[in-house]
């Protein structure tokens, strides 16, 4: 196990800056994942940390030693793909020990290491088979266990699940944060979707354009987040925003047509010369009933009506503004077009900095 620190870190391709001066620790034995979309610079940073890329600027360190001059096989890392890579002539004990055959690790040590990863994996039956005998899941757990012999200090994981379907991924998640459980080593997990990156993570770090916009516990990025962009990015389905202007304790919206109370903290922090902000309201924050003093009324008209089991979604319009509405009752009576009064739990309400997006309450 060691801790990764990344210091002042900037990697360039041509004009492109897709890593921006980033700093950041990775404990000894967190489980640490980059999130964020397409082009964020989530994946550069692993490879930076693997040793793939060389840093235009900054500094890495792996436990005590400064890593950008070492090459990726002498840092005692281990990383896992998105494609599985495994050998396809040889059996799953092959796959295995290959990495440790390579290193000319003795037999016995090898037989050692091979039967632990297969026990912690629950693959011991399918040692005498070859990968296209595999399901996607056990190709995976395969995948894991080539990296768990090699017993890195850190290992890293390239968006490992985004080639599996959606139950398999769900069970594939849960299989690895086992896996961390018993390891206990340093993971830092490369992910664009943010249900992984809040079910595996210790800490997330929420990335947009080659840099971090927050670094915390997945609970404190979802209650707290940084700005507009993790409050946008994180939650499912997204957060409603509205662009809103405040006049004598109210918040109208939607050209004036409507309007909400500030309750008193809001009053007290977006009170003086600040009166354009945007407004931020998570769908499970809007309810269709009435659960207390700081809930209140909005007159809306229902667009679409989604029912997936467990919970509704409700695509609402507030005159122009747009909002999504998650509830777990069904109403048999709700229907698209009808007009609906739904209650903003201002408790629970968002502000941000017009200009900026910084979170101000």
């Amino acid at each position: 196990m060691a801790e990764v620190k990344l210091q002042n870190v900037v990697k360039k391709f041509d004009d492109v800056e897709a890593v921006k001066n980033i700093d950041l620790t990775v404990k000894d034995g967190e489980f640490l994942v980059l999130v964020g979309p397409s082009g964020c610079g989530k994946s550069t940073t692993l490879r930076l940390v693997a040793g793939l890329e060389n840093c235009t600027s900054g500094e890495i360190y792996i436990g005590d030693t400064l890593v950008n001059d070492i090459p990726p096989k002498d840092r005692n890392i281990s990383m896992v793909f998105q494609n599985y890579a495994l050998y396809p002539h040889m059996t799953v004990y092959d796959n295995l020990a290959f990495g440790l055959k390579m290193r000319k690790y003795d037999k016995e040590k090898i037989d050692e290491r091979v039967k632990k990863a297969a026990d912690i994996l629950q693959i011991t039956p399918l040692m005498d088979r070859r990968p296209k005998q595999l399901s996607g899941g056990q190709q995976q757990r395969v995948a894991l266990g080539r990296s768990i012999v090699r017993d890195p200090n850190v290992f890293l994981f390239d968006e490992p699940l985004s080639n599996l379907d959606a139950k398999l991924r769900v069970d594939m998640r849960t299989e690895i944060k086992k896996i961390h459980k018993k390891i206990q080593s340093t993971i830092i997990y490369v992910t664009h979707d943010q249900t992984e990156a809040m079910t595996l993570g210790d800490r997330i770090a929420v990335m947009e354009d080659g840099i971090i916009h927050q670094l915390n516990s997945p609970i404190e990025v979802y209650d707290a987040p940084a700005d507009k962009f993790v409050a946008g990015f994180i939650g499912s389905p997204a957060m409603n925003f509205f662009e809103s202007v405040i006049d004598d304790n109210k918040l109208y919206f939607g050209n004036k047509k409507y309007s909400l109370p500030l309750i008193d903290k809001q009053k007290n922090i977006l009170s003086g010369d600040r009166n354009k902000v945007t407004m931020g309201i998570r769908p499970e924050d809007l309810h269709l009933k009435k659960k207390g003093e700081a809930f209140f009324p909005l007159e809306v008209k229902i667009e679409v009506v989604e029912t997936m089991g467990d919970e509704v979604i409700l695509y609402l319009l507030a005159g122009n503004d747009k909002l999504t509405c998650k509830t777990t009752q069904y109403y048999p009576e709700l229907e698209e077009k009808d007009k609906l009064k739904v209650y903003v739990d201002m408790e629970q309400v968002h502000f941000f900095d017009y200009k900026t997006g910084k979170t101000l309450v």
